[in-house]
């Protein structure tokens, strides 16, 4: 979990530092912010999960 909120947290700050279009941006820093979106979704739908298990 903490992995997927450092990613989210860096590919956002380059997307809000960026100075031209978002598009502009490397696909790299994209999917880094794509990704750790899906990772963070993912535990917390887990932790959700458990939670309404028990």
């Amino acid at each position: 979990m903490a992995l997927s909120v450092l990613m989210l947290q860096g590919g956002i700050r380059d997307v809000m530092q960026a100075q031209g279009s978002v598009w502009t941006l490397k696909l790299a820093e994209l999917l880094t912010t794509i990704i750790g979106g899906g990772l963070l979704g993912g535990c917390i739908a887990l932790i959700l999960d458990r939670i309404k298990k028990s």
